[in-house]
């Protein structure tokens, strides 16, 4: 079955290897940073209360708040270009193409947050869950749209026809009459 909406040929395999490919490395890297021990004298209790962390760093003045806030925001932002690249669809409603790929940022940063609780020096904070899904959102936002138009010029350049999006209903075709097992009797 034709997906619809994809991208065709080779460009499409092009990107969804490179998406796919940069997508596991970046995991793989976010997960080095942030599930190895920590050796620290002490640990900070977990933060559970939504954006108490994130006042105390504003609290602290602007040029003490820009790092660790900058760093919440961009640790998982490559996934907002990279979900939707490993995906390679073109023609795609924006705020679905935005709401899965919140999800899936949202998801794995709750599953970071989750393997932290048993690494050693390492502890909970809801903020950086919501950091880090704030980031994958404004790198979405900023990147994927232009992209995605940028690409489908590139296509309706090289293939005229190839304006509207290619909706194909494809029925299957009938394989003959199912198989039946006759029926067998019941001895008295």
């Amino acid at each position: 079955m034709q997906r619809q909406g994809s991208i065709g040929g080779s460009a499409a395999i092009r990107v969804r290897v490179t998406g796919g490919v940069l997508l596991v490395a970046h995991l793989a890297l976010v997960a080095w940073l942030m599930l190895r021990p920590l050796d620290v004298p002490w640990v900070t209790p977990p933060n559970l209360r939504p954006l108490a962390g994130i006042r105390a760093d504003l609290a602290l003045g602007w040029p003490h708040a820009v790092r660790p806030l900058g760093e919440g925001l961009a640790l998982l932002a490559p996934l907002g270009v990279l979900l939707p690249a490993a995906h390679g669809r073109l023609t795609v409603l924006p705020l679905a193409s935005l709401l899965r790929t919140a999800a899936a940022g949202a998801l794995v940063s709750l599953g970071i947050a989750l393997l932290q609780t048993g690494v050693p020096g390492r502890v909970v904070d809801v903020d950086s869950l919501l950091l880090n899904t704030a980031g994958v959102i404004l790198a979405h936002l900023a990147v994927v749209p232009a992209g995605r138009a940028w690409l489908r010029r590139r296509r309706d350049a090289r293939e005229p026809g190839a304006a509207e999006p290619a909706v194909t209903v494809q029925e299957e075709l009938s394989q003959g009459r199912t198989p039946t097992i006759p029926r067998v009797g019941i001895a008295p």
